[in-house]
């Protein structure tokens, strides 16, 4: 009597795992390959152009800006400076001033913007730094320069004419002998501004 108990609890649980496997268990089949959509990726670039032969015109114009005197004072002053409206065809304009301005160990400098290009899409600003009175009195001054330019939006180049001051804060800017160390790419470029005696200094 015992002896066919033990048997059916031992088939029972066997019986049991043979008939849940199948409901269990599902069988997939691959009906076609999977397939990568394709994506063409085009190189990305900022947008170029044509300055070669825009209409370019300059003149003057009036602004409230700030005009540093010392480096711990500064004073605003209207003042008038020169305005480039530049005119490309197809091309939305922003106006915007552009000022260069160095820190210079006396009152006894002169910093004046010479020149602007369009050198490769870059807006580049050419000064001329000078020290007119070597013994105006030694005072840490922050000089300064600017013009109002209405044009497509360019990355600003800057490069000063002159001997840089020491100080951090002039690291911004390249400072270069002369303008014959970039005459060539000067020339490839478009002029915006600036006249022939200051290009030829």
């Amino acid at each position: 009597m015992k002896l066919p108990y033990l048997i059916l609890k031992k088939i029972f649980p066997l019986s049991l795992m043979l008939l849940i496997f199948p409901l269990a268990s599902c069988q997939i089949e691959q009906e076609e390959q999977a397939q990568l959509p394709d994506v063409n990726v085009e190189p990305g670039q900022l947008p170029e152009y044509d300055i070669q032969g825009p209409d370019v015109d300059v003149g003057l114009t009036t602004r409230t800006v700030v005009v540093p005197k010392v480096v711990v004072i500064q004073d605003k002053e209207t003042v008038e400076v020169p305005y480039i409206d530049v005119n490309v065809p197809g091309a939305e304009n922003e106006e915007r001033t552009i000022t260069t301005e160095v820190q210079v160990p006396s009152g006894g400098y002169n910093l004046e913007i010479q020149g602007i290009y369009v050198v490769d899409n870059d807006l580049w600003v050419i000064s001329r730094l000078t020290e007119e009175n070597p013994n105006a009195p030694k005072a840490d001054v922050r000089i300064s320069d600017r013009v109002v330019i209405n044009a497509p939006s360019m990355p600003v180049q800057q490069f000063i004419i002159g001997e840089s001051p020491d100080g951090s804060y002039n690291e911004q800017y390249t400072f270069i002998d002369s303008r014959q160390q970039i005459a060539s790419q000067l020339q490839s470029g478009k002029q915006l501004y600036g006249n022939q005696q200051q290009a030829s200094r």
